[in-house]
């Protein structure tokens, strides 16, 4: 049960795969200038992590060593199309914000990564567990920096206004630039509180 538990719980802090494995950045600083589109983002990443872990764990005992890679690849391909399908149906406008970047979750570290290291080896309840706690931990910070860059750019929160009309907002935050700076931040402040410096 505590293993169970750590297999949730790490990804959220003290092994997150974007602060301190930094994986997954690329979208960390493309889709996050609106808390919107990052939710979105976030929930697809999540989905398509939780469900490519169980297939491949389910498969892990019938798949060839030597075309292990494709086999991966192919089931987390499946799993994005339908998802893109499923956004472009019935979040049209979304799914046009999100652009590619939902296209390009096939080759985010984060999903590849988690198949090969963790549901290749483990049964299926600790991979969804772990597809699960990766999946949180990439959008807790994924919703992190939407957070700071809607607030400090455009003044609001999920589209919600915060401060007076005529506030000016910080164009650098609505910047790649911004963006980056932004995860720094959040990268310095994660690793001085769980005092992980470890080399990558």
């Amino acid at each position: 049960m505590a293993a169970h538990k750590r297999t949730i719980i790490d990804p959220l802090s003290d092994n997150n795969p974007i602060t301190i494995q930094v994986l997954g950045i690329c979208s960390a600083l493309a889709v996050t200038v609106q808390v919107q589109t990052a939710f979105v983002m976030a929930c697809a990443l999540t989905v398509v992590l939780t469900c490519s872990n169980l297939l491949i764990s389910l498969m892990r005992n019938h798949i060839p060593s030597r075309i292990r890679m494709i086999v991966e690849v192919s089931v987390i391909a499946t799993l994005v199309v339908i998802v893109d399908q499923v956004l472009r149906a019935y979040f049209f406008e979304l799914s046009r914000q999100l652009s590619i970047f939902v296209g390009l979750i096939i080759t985010n570290c984060i999903v590849m990564g988690r198949a090969e290291a963790f549901a290749i080896q483990n049964r299926p309840g600790a991979s969804i567990l772990d597809g699960i706690g990766n999946g949180l931990g990439y959008s807790f910070i994924l919703l992190l920096v939407a957070s700071f860059r809607e607030i400090i750019g455009s003044g609001s929160w999920y589209g919600w206004n915060l401060f007076p009309e005529g506030y000016v907002g910080s164009g650098l935050a609505l910047l790649a630039p911004g963006a980056f700076l932004i995860l720094g931040i959040i990268i310095w402040v994660q690793r001085t509180v769980t005092q992980n410096f470890k080399d990558d």
